[in-house]
């Protein structure tokens, strides 16, 4: 019950601090999502709008090449101006900044040329036409023409950008986004000329790949509208932003205020994350967005490719160092993801991100994380895998249909990391909680079953909960006789220490052999083979390990322990095989593995039988068939006990079978011959038998005596061979 409390407080902590951490959103954990939302992109880009909604007149390394280095001359800027607002652009934008007036041509001219007499008619004519700047400026002067600003870093400077009307539909958005103190603005004849002004800057994160473009920027004290969302408005042809913050009425933050929820352009409505940008999403590079602006200078655009479209003006060309990275190509103009936005914002197509899908994501990942935990706590690791990998494919799966069929993103990494987490954490819990019931079992059963038992309780520790089943088993149970007449002869500690040293080597020798002890009671031990691990030679080895403590006590005996005073130790063993009931007998507080039945009382009859035939070792029937004959065998008697109907035959092992002397096989042929005399009832020729032994053997000398009662007695007819071990 304690570990079960443990184990869910873990797991409630476990599940708690994911979700904290989420709320907190430390680095590493966005950009693992941020990763996630370009694999999504990278498996299925959007696809190209073949209408393409937007072109690019693009100032590339032949436009270069053809009209001269950048900055170009503003008269050529006038007319490429004039010829896409003649082919019907409902748009012009330029993704650069003129922040420097173009020198005239009498600056450019020598001094002593400006003096020279003959040169001063030209002089004059030259002077009264309009200079570059004028000639642009008039050329975007009441047309639906974007030129770019860009915020900077720097002192901050009174600004005004914006063209439009900024409409604010709850807190003031200005908090949210993104913020430069200063601009690099176009020359003052160009800025007032023109009716649309747009932020170029990007927001690009930690790895400088661009994933979203802000739809405002705070330039100074003024909001202005991005390059992008500036274009839009014009070829919209509204006069009003509206900028809706999470506060207004119908959003529903999940905490108080988090910023900006969406853009309205005309009616275009840009959903936004918090700071107001928007997501995008990406096809790969395109090239016939792009028409080279020598090609539109010298004519070879046809009016149909400029017509009804949004135009866009940037530069391709490497040294122009207008290039950015973006989820689907490394090195792209920055003036295509511009493109690419007015396409989104035109189609309707644009990722979103909701402040909900935070609580949704830790929601689900909360449940999910308790219930794989439940999972891996009742039916274990391999169930629990199966679950966690079937959790893990319904996020990846859930995110993509979000993405793919409703535009939202989802991000699959938090319920990935967190459920591996929790699964990780919860088997791990499992592997230590077994790891120390195996440990448990290991000290516990260690001074008491062998090592390979052990072993065995240890995979297997549900062997020791309480509860029993039906097992054959051998049953080893030793005595010391005379034991209570020593005990009131040596002092406790001598006793104390003879009974250490005697426990210690029997135990020792049941432990080698594969058995266990269930318990030891005074000088009594009683030893099970057999249980808890198979081992179908229990009866062999519980034959062989009660040899070899007959032998140790014999060793014992010859060394002559002090506490002894001469005296020796005299042992009685009993072995039985038969089915009994093994387990944990007990109380719920308190239990033994041990094994009850008839089969454990018979082992304890044998155990006192030897004392009527002055024998070491006796074993039943079922333990010498089972033995086999690795063991010299000599039966013993036929004997009943209470308890049992019917007889038992009982034998003594006389040691391993390869190992007998002739003086021991004599034995037992003679042995065996007065038994079958006996049982044939000629008693005569089984006292002639059994004297032939007698000096040396107490098993004949007990048969002797019996056979010398029944020939004075005669017995009757109803006679019977059997030895009962209970009459009185």
């Amino acid at each position: 019950m304690r570990i079960r409390v443990i184990y869910w407080l873990a797991v409630m902590l476990a599940v708690g601090s994911a979700g904290v951490l989420r709320w907190f959103d430390p680095q590493p954990l966005a950009r693992l999502r941020l990763v996630a939302f370009d694999t999504l992109q990278q498996l299925q880009p959007r696809k190209v709008d073949p209408a393409y909604p937007v072109r690019i007149i693009d100032i590339d390394e032949r436009s270069l090449a053809a009209i001269g280095a950048w900055p170009w001359r503003r008269e050529v800027l006038a007319r490429l101006v004039e010829q896409l607002l003649a082919a019907g652009a409902r748009a012009v934008a330029f993704d650069f900044v003129l922040p420097l007036a173009e020198p005239d041509v009498l600056s450019v001219l020598p001094q002593a040329m400006k003096d020279t007499p003959d040169m001063q008619p030209l002089l004059r004519t030259l002077q009264a036409l309009p200079s570059g700047d004028q000639r642009l400026a008039q050329a975007v002067s009441g047309k639906p023409v974007v030129l770019g600003v860009i915020g900077r870093q720097g002192a901050s400077q009174p600004t005004v950008v914006s063209r439009s009307g900024i409409a604010l539909l709850g807190t003031d958005p200005a908090r949210h986004a993104p913020f430069l103190p200063a601009i690099t603005g176009n020359t003052p004849r160009l800025q007032e000329a023109a009716l649309g002004l747009g932020a170029l800057n990007w927001f690009p994160e930690h790895d400088q790949i661009v994933r979203k473009v802000p739809m405002l920027v705070r330039l100074g004290d003024d909001l202005a509208p991005s390059l992008a969302a500036e274009t839009i408005r014009l070829a919209a042809g509204a006069t009003t932003i509206t900028v809706r913050s999470s506060t207004a009425s119908g959003e529903t933050p999940l905490v108080g205020e988090t910023g900006i929820a969406s853009v309205r352009i005309g009616k275009h409505l840009v959903p936004t994350d918090h700071t107001g940008q928007m997501w995008l999403s990406f096809t790969a590079h395109d090239a016939e967005r792009f028409r080279s602006a020598v090609d539109l200078l010298e004519g070879r655009v046809p009016r149909s490719e400029i017509a009804d479209r949004i135009v866009l003006v940037g530069a391709s060309a490497p040294g122009l160092f207008d290039l950015r990275a973006t989820p689907l190509d490394t090195v792209i103009a920055g003036v295509e993801i511009h493109a690419q936005a007015i396409e989104q914002i035109l189609a309707t197509s644009m990722l979103h991100r909701p402040d909900l899908s935070i609580g949704v994501e830790v929601a689900f990942t909360t449940l999910a994380g308790l219930l794989l935990a439940i999972l891996v706590h009742r039916s274990g690791p391999v169930s629990g895998a199966i679950m966690g990998a079937a959790m893990l494919a319904a996020v990846i799966a859930a995110a993509w249909w979000a993405r793919m069929r409703l535009g939202y993103l989802l991000d699959p990494t938090y319920p990935a990391l967190t459920l591996t987490a929790v699964y990780t954490f919860c088997t791990g819990f499992s592997y230590f909680h077994t790891a120390r019931e195996r440990n448990q079992v290991r000290r516990a059963f260690s001074h008491y079953v062998a090592p390979s038992i052990v072993e065995e309780l240890a995979r297997r520790p549900d062997k020791l909960r309480l509860g029993g089943e039906n097992r054959t088993v051998t049953l080893y149970r030793s005595d010391l006789a005379g034991f209570s007449r020593l005990s009131e002869e040596i002092t406790p500690h001598e006793l104390v220490l003879l009974m250490n040293e005697y426990l210690t080597a029997m135990t020792d020798i049941v432990m080698a052999h594969s058995g266990f002890i269930d318990k030891y009671i005074g000088d009594a031990i009683d030893g099970v083979f057999g249980a808890p691990a198979d081992d179908p030679e229990h009866a062999l080895h519980a034959v062989k390990a009660a040899l070899a403590g007959r032998s140790r006590l014999q060793e014992m005996n010859a060394a002559g322990p002090a506490v002894l005073r001469g005296r020796k130790l005299h042992q009685r063993i009993g072995l039985h095989t038969g089915v009994g009931i093994v387990g944990n007998i007990g109380s719920r507080r308190r239990f033994n593995y041990t094994v009850v039945g008839d089969s454990a009382n018979l082992a304890s009859r044998l155990e006192g039988a030897n004392k009527f035939y002055g024998t070491t070792i006796l074993a039943s029937e079922a333990t010498v068939h089972l033995a086999g004959p690795a063991i010299a065998w000599r039966e013993i008697d036929t004997v009943r006990v209470m308890g049992r109907t019917g007889p038992v035959r009982i034998y003594e092992p006389m040691g391993l079978a390869g190992d007998m002397t002739e003086e021991q096989t004599l034995l037992m042929q003679v042995y065996a011959e007065g038994l079958h005399c006996w049982r044939s009832r000629d008693f005569a020729g089984a006292g002639r038998n059994f004297e032939r032994l007698s000096e040396t053997d107490p098993p004949a000398r007990f048969f002797l005596a019996r056979c010398k009662h029944l020939v004075q007695e005669r017995p009757g007819a109803d006679w019977e061979h059997i030895h009962d071990l209970d009459r009185k």
